[in-house]
């Protein structure tokens, strides 16, 4: 098993974790910073994702984006996260996963993309699991997912998981099952996940899916508080 319990105090730690920095992707408002504690830090045994409204690099606001990439990739398993999402119109947070390929060796969405858990804050109780292919993906409207009501996720713990089989995928929330995507055997387009993928716990802010509806900056700062990262693989 791969885990982090988040133990401890100060900037998570750099055995496990790396970085993405700057602004990315989805026309997002945030910018993403690197081994700043204001915006990812460890403290009361949980991994502290803040993002703040605050000028950088000419940028209005800051978050963090945490990823295993370079330091551990998985093929099949089960991913377990327990986590409370931030609220507020704005804010985008999200537990995935990208082929270990990406960027330097394979695009997007070639290197296939699974999405455990995505909030947007101007639906706030509705969690949605997505999978994105070179044929099921949102670009072009063909991607696959399901969403379930949780009440108030930024109000408690939930448990995020992913079961990844060979044969199909399975989400829940808390337990309770509500997506599943199955293995077609049609070849790469459809099923590129038989190959090792990096885990990203980010919170975005604005963008083309979390900005839908406006921002509403007097929300900030946010926290997204993850308790613990479990990663079982099968035997």
């Amino acid at each position: 098993m791969w885990s982090d319990e988040f133990e401890g105090s100060g900037l998570p730690d750099a055995s496990k974790w790396n970085y993405e920095e700057g602004v990315l992707r989805n026309q997002e408002l945030q910018y993403y910073t690197r081994e700043r504690m204001e915006n990812a830090r460890v403290e009361d045994g949980k991994l502290i994702i803040e993002t703040r409204k605050e000028k950088i690099d000419g940028h209005h606001y800051t978050s963090a984006s945490l990823i295993t990439k370079g330091k551990a990739e998985w093929c099949y398993g089960r991913f377990e996260i327990r986590a409370k999402l931030p609220t507020g119109k704005g804010m985008w947070p999200a537990i995935w996963l990208l082929g270990a390929g990406y960027p330097e060796h394979t695009r997007w969405p070639e290197c296939g993309e699974i999405d455990i858990m995505e909030n947007v804050g101007f639906d706030p109780d509705m969690i949605h699991a997505n999978i994105h292919t070179k044929a099921y993906n949102h670009a072009i409207g063909t991607n696959k997912g399901d969403k379930m009501t949780v009440a108030a996720p930024h109000a408690d713990f939930h448990i995020y998981a992913l079961e990844w089989f060979e044969e199909h995928m399975d989400f829940f929330v808390d337990n309770i099952k509500y997506f599943t995507f199955d293995n077609e055997k049609s070849g790469n387009d459809v099923w590129p996940f038989d190959k090792p993928f990096y885990l990203i716990l980010n919170a975005a802010y604005g963008g083309s899916w979390g900005g839908a509806q406006g921002v509403d900056e007097t929300i900030l700062p946010q926290r997204y508080e993850i308790d613990y990262v479990r990663i079982y693989q099968w035997k």
